[in-house]
């Protein structure tokens, strides 16, 4: 009888871990000031635009992939990603790494990309009827 309570303990004590980390997670916040996102000692989403006049390296054999990032400021900083280039980088309008910044750059968990739409900018002609 005393095991059944212990093992039921033990759930219930895995599940408010559990969602306690959930809840963590969940609260990661978007920042678009490269300033701020130096000075923070947790994971955000920063947003911004690839400072394209610095290219990027992207290290096969390591498989990383490197390039700066500035924000509506100009201020730019270094993001390191350890995966494959996103298919549409070169043409994104922006982008949102996820991750920290630690070391002197931007430790990245995913990349996410803008890119333009096929149907931006394209006017509805009327048929005239």
């Amino acid at each position: 009888m005393k095991n059944k309570y212990l093992f039921g303990g033990i759930i219930i004590v895995v599940f408010i871990g559990l969602m306690g980390y959930l809840v963590t997670q969940s609260s990661i916040k978007y920042e678009n000031n490269i300033n701020k996102i130096k000075t923070e000692n947790k994971t955000v989403k920063a947003t911004g635009q690839w400072v394209r006049e610095k290219d990027y390296i992207y290290n096969l054999k390591n498989r990383m992939f490197t390039f700066y990032m500035k924000d509506e400021q100009g201020n730019q900083m270094k993001v390191v990603y350890n995966g494959a280039i996103p298919n549409n980088f070169k043409s994104a309008q922006s982008l949102v790494v996820s991750g920290k910044y630690q070391n002197g750059y931007f430790k990245a968990n995913s990349i996410l990309t803008k890119c333009p739409s096929k149907y931006e900018g394209q006017k509805i002609q009327s048929s005239g009827i």
